[in-house]
């Protein structure tokens, strides 16, 4: 379930983007792998120190959140015929 609220949050990160972007569907990918990842550190959060339930979705967003924002990768806007490249 961590990787399905993952994937949805992700696709909502896709929401928030702005149009014309390459690679729509890597944001539902990214999310799904960093909600198997969050659900990793609960995991072994709630073994080692009896974590709360609460804290894995908190976990998928805040890894969704930093793998698409500020340490995700850097998207190039689409080209459009007759414009040069910079």
């Amino acid at each position: 379930m961590a990787a399905t609220f993952g994937a949805f949050t992700g696709s909502l990160f896709r929401l928030t983007r702005r149009p014309g972007y390459n690679r729509p569907f890597m944001f539902p990918v990214v999310g799904l792998l960093a909600g198997i990842t969050a659900y990793m550190i609960f995991h072994v959060l709630a073994s080692t120190t009896g974590a709360p339930a609460w804290l894995l979705p908190l976990l998928v967003v805040l890894q969704v959140w930093l793998w698409l924002g500020p340490l995700g990768p850097k998207i190039k806007p689409l080209e459009t015929k007759g414009e040069p490249r910079r």
